[in-house]
């Protein structure tokens, strides 16, 4: 397919992979498990971090979908290492 020999396919391949792990930093931080540590429970404090609290289930779905579009693009691009 045309569309993966373009050369803007691995600028999104590297874009999605940040947007990937800066997701996956962003559930860590918002995780009620994580919570009962000391410095989360600090900052369950303050107004802002509880509402960025709530989005923890939203960052789940941003998380997969760039998931599911950085590993489609990078198997088109790049093919099956096997």
């Amino acid at each position: 397919m045309e569309i993966f020999q373009s050369t803007v396919v691995p600028r999104l391949i590297f874009i999605l992979g940040i947007v990937n792990i800066l997701a996956v930093m962003l559930i860590f931080f918002s995780c009620r498990c994580v919570s009962s540590g000391s410095l989360l429970r600090k900052l369950m404090k303050y107004q802002a971090y509880q509402r960025f609290f709530g989005y923890h289930c939203s960052i789940w779905w941003v998380l997969w979908l760039s998931v599911v579009i950085h590993a489609t693009l990078a198997i088109g691009f790049f093919g099956v290492p096997f």
